[in-house]
């Protein structure tokens, strides 16, 4: 009952909008809104929204002020488009930080291009490119979704577990499938594994029948598609089905949708595939918290974008401003140790022990701990599809 007044009363503090326009601090959200994600992005955008009205609600940020979340459509995969969107937000909107992006190639435009220059903070929930590790942010960039870098690791451990020693591999033509292909390949090599081709295929095509006639003359005990749910990996999987190519997929993050279960039913039943996920209170906490108003408050990057937004009132609690250089000077400080530990629900008792002059150590849902700028440590949910549904096997 107590989760579920004070998200009514978080809903409610934003719809009146009971602070005038000089209690509001602005804070982007730019996500695929459309695009190759967009049936992931459904819950990872209100994921974030919940955590802006859970502080809201609590009127304890810098003295009663509001979080007003302004949200933009990065596509995922248009960087033009996603860098206009954030100088809006970063120009004309004022924005103090952004949560996002998402996909890997536009959030390193964003950051490139628009935030670092302006100062501006950026969070994402999950742009995982091993790449953007090393970007050149200074200190403003940073993911609560681990680098694809230790995924690549986990699927080929996963793959070993099960004995599978010959693997086809598809990605989609981007930042983000080059990277996690990259990591799997070596991993997987270096557990004595086989990659019998690693072949990158374009999004938006309508016939998959050429790229899956490659990948199955090179052959393989499994297809590894590292793509996305609602454009290319969908349409690699679906014609390999079809033409009897491969049978049992393994997949990466960006596969699972229930929009590709919806869209290929049981015959995905067999394939395995990998997440960032916790199996920690924090985890089972915010599902509970956000059943009934987001659509599945346990899916892919949800947990990791309430964190997110989370992250963002707190920095500037620690610090005491909105401004963006003290934003960026306290992230590290609320995400890690010393501190109480903190857990989905709790931003009211986080804000008053910050405004107090104390510490605390985020956690959150999804088991926060950013090593530095750019780089989450995290673990990662393996799953099959099992009776056309996605059970969890293990974390890892």
């Amino acid at each position: 009952m107590k989760k579920l007044l004070l998200a009514t009363a978080a809903s409610t503090l934003i719809a009146t909008s009971a602070f005038s326009a000089g209690h509001e601090i602005n804070v982007g959200i730019i996500l695929g809104y459309t695009g190759p994600i967009e049936s992931l992005v459904a819950d990872m955008g209100p994921a974030a929204e919940f955590a802006f009205a859970e502080v809201n609600a609590s009127g304890l940020l810098l003295g009663g002020k509001t979080i007003n979340a302004i949200t933009g459509d990065s596509t995922c995969i248009d960087s033009a488009a996603a860098t206009a969107v954030a100088e809006k937000q970063i120009t004309a909107d004022n924005v103090a930080a952004i949560m996002g992006a998402d996909c890997s190639g536009v959030t390193g435009a964003i950051a490139s291009n628009v935030a670092v220059p302006n100062g501006v903070v950026m969070i994402s929930p999950s742009a995982t490119s091993p790449g953007l590790s090393s970007i050149d942010d200074n200190g403003l960039f940073f993911r609560t979704a681990p680098s694809d870098a230790r995924q690549g690791a986990v699927m080929a451990d996963v793959l070993n577990d099960k004995g599978i020693t010959e693997v086809a591999v598809t990605y989609t033509n981007n930042d983000y499938g080059k990277g996690l292909a990259d990591a799997f390949e070596a991993s997987f090599k270096a557990l004595g594994g086989t990659i019998t081709i690693s072949a990158a295929h374009e999004d938006g095509k309508a016939d998959y029948s050429a790229e899956v006639g490659a990948l199955a003359s090179a052959g393989g005990e499994m297809l590894a598609v590292l793509g996305y749910a609602d454009q290319g990996g969908k349409g690699i999987i679906q014609a390999a089905l079809d033409t009897g190519a491969f049978d049992t997929f393994v997949m990466g993050d960006g596969m699972k949708s229930e929009s590709l279960i919806e869209a290929i039913g049981s015959d995905l039943n067999g394939s395995i595939g990998t997440q960032p996920g916790s199996d920690g209170d924090g985890a089972a906490m915010l599902v509970e918290m956000m059943t009934g108003t987001v659509g599945n408050p346990g899916g892919p990057f949800t947990a990791e974008s309430y964190d997110a937004a989370a992250l963002i009132a707190l920095a500037m609690q620690a610090g005491g401003s909105a401004d963006r250089a003290s934003i960026a000077a306290n992230v590290l400080n609320v995400a890690n140790a010393p501190g109480e530990i903190i857990l989905p629900g709790e931003l009211a008792k986080a804000l008053q022990i910050l405004a107090d002059g104390g510490e605390v150590n985020y956690e959150g849902a999804s088991g926060v701990e950013l090593i530095g700028p750019g780089e989450a440590s995290g673990s990662y949910q393996e799953y099959e599809i099992i009776d056309g549904a996605f059970v969890t096997q293990r974390y890892r």
